[in-house]
């Protein structure tokens, strides 16, 4: 079923703004857009969004929402399940500050006095960020979030509108010069330094791309069809063109 863009703010309660944005940098992509131009989301969009606002929930930021949701190993059931472990703790939680509201109300009208420990009963929230700790242990060894995953989180965490303004313009062009070469050799001077430019631009804005890491991007590039779908928007083969150039400068290079 298709949706415009208002219908899915409406249903998911967020702004217009920010599905802009989140198309923006490429992490909810609609469907398609229609002939006058406004963005056709589809029910596998809605299915996406919610991901993304569970992993919001749980504190990851953008970035690493988008590379989670991009990793072949990804379990929407999974993450489901350990949503609904989460929602049931805090919803543990509010009934316990209710129960303090309604005992503070009693002792205000005369009832029986209140310990320390009973006023305070319901706020603690280090049992919500234990499972919240954990998942997010879970997901950093399931889909390989180690010292770049946490590189990645500092960096990120600091970014403002503008800056990823500036990484989405800069990656797109880093993209379109690729394309406007792909009928020359992925070893050719001016191809590998473009590479050597895109591993570097990873560097500078995420995390040490390191060559090995480097190399794994290359292969995803091909055996993961979202990553593929993502690069050859800019043209046809531009993903396989990547991965084979990708290859070629790890095999050049020595950290």
């Amino acid at each position: 079923m298709p949706y415009m863009v208002k219908e899915i703010a409406e249903i998911a309660g967020i702004s217009v703004r920010t599905l802009h944005y989140y198309d923006q940098i490429g992490l909810l992509k609609p469907a398609s857009i229609n002939m006058a131009g406004y963005r056709i989301y589809s029910d596998d969009d809605l299915e996406r969004l919610q991901q993304i606002l569970f992993f919001k929930e749980l504190d990851f930021s953008l970035t690493v929402i988008k590379d989670i949701l991009a990793r072949p190993g990804y379990n929407r059931k999974e993450a489901l399940k350990a949503h609904r472990e989460l929602l049931i703790k805090k919803r543990e939680r509010l009934t316990k500050i209710i129960k303090s509201v309604e005992k503070t109300i009693d002792s205000l009208e005369g009832g029986k006095a209140m310990t320390k420990r009973e006023m305070f009963a319901g706020f603690d929230m280090s049992e919500i960020e234990r499972h919240i700790e954990k998942y997010a242990d879970q997901v950093k060894e399931k889909y390989g979030h180690t010292e770049a995953y946490r590189e990645s989180m500092e960096k990120t965490s600091h970014y403002k509108k503008e800056d990823w303004n500036r990484i989405m313009k800069n990656s797109a062009d880093i993209y379109s010069t690729l394309a406007a070469l792909l009928e020359q050799d992925p070893a050719d001077p001016a191809v590998q330094k473009l590479i050597e430019d895109y591993r570097q631009f990873i560097t500078d804005n995420f995390y040490h791309c390191t060559r090995e890491i480097f190399r794994g991007l290359g292969e995803l590039y091909v055996n993961d069809r979202r990553f593929t779908k993502n690069i050859d928007q800019y043209k046809p083969g531009l993903a396989k063109f990547m991965s084979e150039a990708i290859k070629i400068y790890c095999e050049q290079q020595e950290d």
